[in-house]
């Protein structure tokens, strides 16, 4: 907890920073839409023309060119723009640095704004100066702001309400902060003790009081402990254990090759209350001749429970949750073993020349060592089962291994993954007698393409698109077409296939045997509703 000045301190910022209107919205109007755009690909000059001709300095073009453009501004210009908090308040909560009548930015500091299932929001978010401020490869123990990956895991963040969170490394604190939306109580771990700081300070600037942070490596400082809903964004970048090739704090888990991801999921079901469910990011590597989810696959093997004890009948039986955590894995991208290094090399601030050559050359012998050609990248979400009943007994374990590379569709992907969860288990437990009784409508979002020959009036290609979720397409034939087309809720599966069966002159058992597997798929990703 911080002691009371340094909390009279980040109140006074807090003040500053909203009168200031320091906000995404008020600098996009500073700058521009492609000032703005520009300076998400690492470029600042755009952004700093157009504060340059705004003329006299407002407090939030003083605040942005000095923690979001990383520039020195005057000592008076600072005192005008933080006027309760002053700048030996900034200087002595360490976001700047006084030369002088000169001050220069110790901590980036930006405005964040977002969309999640409790609405819309906005906060202030602190971390290490980038590469663009510091002009050079970035020390060992940076804290990561803001990037492309973070925002991805809380995009995907499924936002029911539970009781408790966990994030697992938690950086800067952002993902501690979206599950503090919708967890009543969030623990976030952290290594570095730095990140530990800065995520503190982020909570405590937005006003968010019921995240517990905690100093330590992966599960060791939640010990014995179980939580509704853990997250994580783990270090997980493959990086060589190799001499004079730097161990980043934020993505260098500190073991060898994809190991660190492999140690995380396995870890995972001893702090999942059941039913409870685990969110995160993850690399994995393409070994020779070996695919990389079969690699994964027997990570997920290593997560079966032994203390699942007698079930809710008094029998010691084996059950769904002895059998492993549920399992919903998606590659999003692999790269080759050459560009993953040059990736993660200019991540960490080097640029070509000598260094990046050295740095190369040991990243292409770690992968050779192990015989590795490719990397995949992806989220992983898992989920412990719940106790079983007898009459639960016969559902099979939930493993989904899924490769869409393909741009994703509109709208939330953490409510499309907690609905994909709850319709598998919908279509799980009906067997096919069930699953044909049921009444099912095609999804708002769904469209059918249908392609012709030129004077041909029967489709060539008939493909189903899905707007939402992850933007699957499905290929039709023509009796799983008519049966989606006439799903509108009035009609059961039975007795859809029985009038087409007549209308095709097919037999109708061979034809709902046909169409029933399409049905259960299209029912778990939401295309079909029940």
């Amino acid at each position: 907890m911080p002691d009371r000045t340094e909390a009279i301190l980040i109140a006074a910022l807090k003040t500053d920073l909203t009168a200031a209107d320091f906000s995404v919205e008020a600098l996009t109007r500073l700058w521009g839409d492609e000032a703005d755009a520009a300076l998400h690909r690492g470029h600042r000059v755009p952004a700093l023309r157009a504060l340059e001709r705004r003329v006299p300095a407002s407090p939030a073009s003083t605040l942005a060119c000095l923690f979001v453009l990383g520039l020195p501004v005057q000592r008076t210009e600072l005192a005008v723009a933080l006027p309760t908090l002053g700048v030996d308040g900034a200087e002595r909560l360490g976001l700047v640095g006084a030369e002088e009548d000169i001050l220069r930015p110790r901590l980036d500091l930006r405005p964040y704004s977002f969309i999640d299932a409790q609405g819309a929001g906005s906060w202030w978010i602190a971390s290490d100066l980038g590469e663009l401020m510091i002009g050079g490869a970035l020390p060992e123990d940076h804290v990561l702001g803001v990037g492309g990956a973070s925002m991805t895991l809380s995009g995907l963040m499924i936002g029911t309400p539970v009781e408790s969170a966990l994030d697992l490394g938690t950086g800067c604190g952002i993902q501690a902060l979206h599950a503090a939306r919708h967890a009543k109580r969030v623990v976030a771990t952290d290594i570095s003790r730095r990140a530990i700081d800065i995520a503190s300070l982020n909570a405590q600037l937005n006003g968010i009081t019921n995240i517990e942070f905690r100093l330590g490596s992966l599960f060791e400082p939640v010990a014995g402990e179980r939580f509704d809903h853990i997250v994580s964004n783990p270090p997980f970048v493959i990086t060589p254990r190799a001499e004079g090739v730097p161990a980043y704090e934020y993505r260098d888990g500190g073991m060898v090759g994809d190991a660190l991801v492999a140690s995380v999921i396995r870890g995972l079901a001893k702090h999942l209350e059941p039913g409870g469910i685990a969110q995160l990011l993850g690399n994995w590597e393409y070994r020779l001749g070996e695919d990389a989810f079969d690699r994964v696959g027997e990570w997920l093997d290593d997560t079966g429970l032994d203390d699942a004890g007698p079930d809710d009948t008094g029998l010691d039986d084996a059950g769904p949750e002895d059998a492993g955590l549920d399992a919903w894995v998606i590659e999003r991208e692999v790269q080759g073993a050459e560009q993953y290094a040059e990736t993660w090399i200019r991540d960490g601030g080097t640029r070509p020349g000598p260094d990046f050559d050295r740095l190369q050359g040991a990243w292409l012998d770690d992968f050779e060592s192990r015989g590795v050609t490719r990397v995949g990248f992806g989220y992983v979400t898992l989920r412990r089962p719940l106790p079983a009943t007898h009459a639960q007994r016969r559902l099979e374990r939930f493993r989904r291994f899924e490769r869409l590379d393909g741009s994703l569709g509109n709208g939330s992907l953490g409510g499309h993954i907690d609905a994909t969860l709850h319709a598998h288990d919908w279509q799980a437990a009906l067997d096919d007698d069930g699953l044909a009784d049921a009444r099912l409508t095609v999804a708002s979002d769904v469209t059918e393409e249908r392609h012709y020959w030129p004077g041909d009036e029967d489709p060539t290609v008939m493909t189903l698109r899905q707007g939402g979720g992850f933007g699957r397409s499905y290929p039709l034939d023509t009796a799983l077409a008519a049966v989606i087309g006439a799903c509108d809720g009035e009609l059961s599966i039975a007795a859809i296939t029985a009038a087409i069966a007549q209308l095709l002159e097919v037999d109708e058992s061979a034809l709902r045997a046909e169409v029933l597997p399409s049905i259960r798929e299209l029912v778990e990703v939401g295309v079909l509703l029940a």
